[in-house]
């Protein structure tokens, strides 16, 4: 199975080519404003090194956020182009459990991946990981910081992500230890890919018309316990 992988959702750009397993990737971290160029490129260049069109693709993964509004718009844009293109699905995965899968490569069981959202407030997910090593579906939301708080259940625990700098002080009061609080993770195109070819296997896909952004502030005008990972039910 071949699959392209885009996430442009932060501050870092970057895509990866899954061919059968063998995943390969390029990435820029300090890539704000720069998107644009550098996504299509790595495309390019990634499909160029490994001697394939588009036309040979399977299906196209995309980051669908949360995270920055026009860096989400923009992966998910590039993302349809390239389906449409080849007539092919697109494979959406959260930008979190991206995030969150870094954490599991690097031995956790439990991770809290968080995003800065900016206005005072972090994306976050509680993501566990299953048996096959990816971790598993969960829910997210946007909170300030200091409402995000979890209940570990198992094993080793890791927060990742650009809003754990904004979390810190309450990470540590939560039992973690700073060697298991890594802020300067950013999401990547690889685990996009990793997590994309298993649920493309899953029959988890999507026409190009039918794939959407996830910002977590349309969801503004629900209730706080309806958008709270873990449906614990809080005030406010």
């Amino acid at each position: 199975m071949r699959l392209i992988a885009l996430e442009t959702a932060t501050e870092a750009c970057s895509a990866a080519l899954w061919l059968d397993g063998d995943l390969r990737w390029h990435r820029e971290l300090a890539a704000a404003r720069r998107h644009g160029e550098l996504i299509l490129d790595q495309v390019d260049r990634l499909l160029a090194e490994a001697g394939l069109v588009p036309a040979q693709l399977d299906a196209v993964a995309v980051g669908r956020g949360p995270g920055a509004f026009t860096g989400v718009r923009l992966g998910l844009g590039v993302a349809q182009g390239l389906a449409f293109a080849v007539d092919r699905p697109v494979v959406p995965v959260s930008t979190l459990a991206a995030l969150a899968q870094q954490g599991a490569d690097r031995g956790a069981q439990e991770i809290l991946a968080l995003l800065d959202a900016r206005m005072g407030e972090v994306y976050w997910a509680l993501l566990a990981v299953g048996p096959d090593g990816l971790v598993e579906p969960g829910d997210e939301a946007i909170d300030a910081p200091e409402r995000v708080r979890v209940c570990w259940s198992r094993g080793r625990r890791m927060a990742l992500g650009s809003g754990a700098a904004l979390c810190v002080e309450h990470l540590r009061d939560q039992g973690l230890a700073d060697a298991d609080i890594d802020p300067a993770a950013l999401p990547c195109a690889r685990e996009v890919a990793l997590l994309g070819a298993a649920a493309y296997a899953r029959g988890e896909f999507v026409t190009a018309e039918q794939a959407q952004p996830v910002y977590l502030r349309d969801r503004v005008a629900e209730p706080k316990a309806a958008r709270v990972p873990g449906g614990t039910e809080r005030a406010g």
